[in-house]
């Protein structure tokens, strides 16, 4: 029978933590992502559903299986990759905040998100918590 792995150490923890977070956003996106769209300050039309594949699908479920493989596998690697991601959107939060001015309270709030998801599991990976 397989069992589902518990992390052993307070980095292990912490990098678990992230990955639950991710998912827990994915599952948002992907069943609720009228209010997601809309919390990302852009809005859907009623009669233009289809507009509502996007989230759904590349965000939503994007977060969710890689939050659950993630979760499941508790690999090194997979946080390194996990962290880098989350990385990457702090990187591409600030371009848009330098290049196009987007320095709304949601921006600040995502680059903060983004910052806290990614310290989490490279933390872990890299040896500065074990």
């Amino acid at each position: 029978m397989i069992e589902f792995y518990w992390p052993g150490s307070s980095g292990e923890w912490l990098a678990w933590s992230s990955a639950a977070a991710t998912g827990l956003i994915g599952f948002f996106v992907m069943f609720m992502p009228r209010l997601a769209l809309r919390l990302f300050g852009l809005q859907a039309k009623n009669e233009r559903s289809e507009v509502l594949v996007m989230p759904r699908s590349v965000i939503g479920g994007f977060y969710v299986g890689f939050a659950m493989a993630a979760l499941s596998m508790a690999q090194p690697f997979i946080y390194l990759t996990l962290g880098a991601s989350w990385a990457l959107a702090f990187f591409g939060c600030i371009i848009s905040m330098l290049s196009d001015g987007a320095r709304a309270l949601y921006s600040w709030i995502f680059l903060l998100l983004s910052a806290v998801l990614a310290t989490l599991p490279l933390a872990f990976v890299l040896g500065f918590i074990p």
